[in-house]
């Protein structure tokens, strides 16, 4: 068995696992063999079990987007800030190689349980977009639309790339909502 020091250790391995097999697929069972961390290592650090992991792993989501693209979006210069998004969501998501696990949880079952998170994620994101696109010149209403845009076009780009199994459908779809995007605040 692996040896774990910190909570915070496991939370990333959880990630990967529930992006790799879903919140139903990945029972104690195969955490367990996909980790090599045992049950009782597991329960010590999450007493609540599976759905305590995963809302650990929503959180470091969530805290990962807070610090690198959305306080960015909402305090940085807005051109840079967005420019800057779209290096870091295609260096999260690999290129698109890498789901979107909160898109994921929001399209099946496992929505209902974390529904406030899920779609604070994606509310918190499009109004910090929104917001630098408005600091960079657009109305409020166009902003708004440009910012939802810009968010849909990032998770069907995922879900496109990772059907074709093509990675450059995610860079190619990056490219052009950037520049969509930017031509919008000139």
């Amino acid at each position: 068995m692996k040896t774990v020091y910190e909570r915070a250790d496991i939370v990333p391995v959880f990630a990967e696992t529930f992006r790799e097999l879903g919140y139903e697929g990945a029972t104690l069972s195969r955490i367990t063999e996909r980790t090599g961390i045992g049950k009782g290592s597991l329960y010590h650090f999450f007493p609540g079990g599976k759905e305590e992991m995963a809302g650990a792993v929503l959180a470091d989501i969530d805290a990962w987007f807070e610090q690198a693209i959305y306080r960015p979006l909402r305090n940085d210069d807005a051109r840079q800030a967005i420019a800057a998004m779209w290096v870091n969501v295609n260096d999260y998501f690999r290129a698109g190689g890498r789901i979107c696990l909160v898109g994921a949880f929001a399209l099946d079952d496992t929505r209902e349980r974390f529904s406030s998170g899920i779609a604070d994620y994606f509310i918190r994101w499009i109004e910090a977009l929104r917001s630098a696109l408005m600091r960079a010149g657009c109305a409020e209403t166009e902003a708004q639309t440009l910012a939802e845009e810009g968010v849909c076009g990032i998770q069907g780009a995922l879900v496109l790339s990772r059907a074709l199994r093509d990675g450059t459908v995610f860079t190619r779809s990056l490219k052009t909502l950037a520049n969509r995007l930017e031509a919008a605040t000139r």
